[in-house]
């Protein structure tokens, strides 16, 4: 009885954390062990893991990250500021997503949003974008979830990577969300537009008439039917949906080729 009236006073947003997995923390003990560095160097990583889970961050895509770097033989120091880089990423990711959830878009799928949110940020998304878009998807057909908020802000971030500029592409991704395109729809047109920004630069085709056929109801699959071959140069693949939708196919960020540290990466 005491812990229902204890659930009924939890803060609205308030967030359950998450845990490092059992299985996660053997495989990272045992990567450490194969490639002989000590405990106190990945103890320090896990750490990171574990605060990031107290304040309901995802684990699991930081457990990743610390295993894929180990895998790698990278360097518990050089791991360090790309996982940190990615809490902050999650961090700003969570809070905008808590902002836009009190002006009325839904929750959704809360982890899959955190980490496409994060994604959209490591790419070059801005919060201010992310409340632009909120606020003209709001009129749309049906209600936009923080999940499809954040495959369009990663969206407009793909666009962007194509020279795209931020008005131009929040207007079309707003404009997506109106009328109801799913997260995968999303990201496939986002894709198309920065495979084909050169045309978009030099007038051969026109974003405002992309956006008025997405006005129209047409989805993704019509918008581009009279040239699938293409003469861009933007990126065709990562065109699995259910990838996107799990939003785990183009983390990039992988520490660590280079000693970088974005969450994003191409978008392959």
């Amino acid at each position: 009885m005491w812990l229902v009236l204890a659930a009924l006073w939890l803060p609205v947003g308030a967030v359950q954390a998450e845990t490092l997995s059992a299985q996660d923390r053997e495989e990272i003990n045992r990567l450490r062990s194969a490639q002989g560095y000590s405990s106190e160097e990945v103890n320090q990583l896990l750490d990171h893991v574990a605060k990031a889970g107290e304040k309901g961050l995802p684990t699991e895509p930081l457990a990743n990250k610390v295993k894929e770097g180990l895998a790698k033989g990278v360097e518990p120091k050089r791991i360090d500021p790309v996982l940190r880089q990615l809490v902050t990423h999650f961090e700003s990711a969570q809070e905008v997503l808590r902002e836009v959830g009190t002006r009325g878009v839904a929750e959704g799928n809360r982890q899959r949003a955190i980490e496409m949110m994060a994604d959209a940020f490591a790419r070059g998304a801005s919060s201010g974008e992310v409340r632009e878009l909120a606020r003209v998807s709001q009129d749309g057909k049906q209600k936009v979830t923080q999940e499809t908020l954040a495959a369009g802000a990663k969206s407009l971030a793909v666009m962007k990577e194509g020279r795209i500029s931020s008005k131009d592409g929040t207007a079309l991704v707003g404009e997506g969300l109106r009328q109801g395109y799913r997260s995968s729809e999303l990201l496939d047109l986002s894709r198309e537009v920065k495979r084909r920004g050169a045309e978009f630069h030099d007038g051969r085709a026109s974003l405002q008439a992309l956006r008025e056929q997405v006005s129209r109801g047409e989805r993704g699959d019509r918008l581009f039917r009279e040239d699938r071959s293409g003469s861009g140069s933007g990126d065709r693949g990562d065109h699995s949906g259910s990838s996107d939708r799990s939003g785990s196919s183009d983390r990039g960020n992988r520490p660590d080729r280079s000693g970088g540290s974005g969450h994003g990466g191409r978008d392959h």
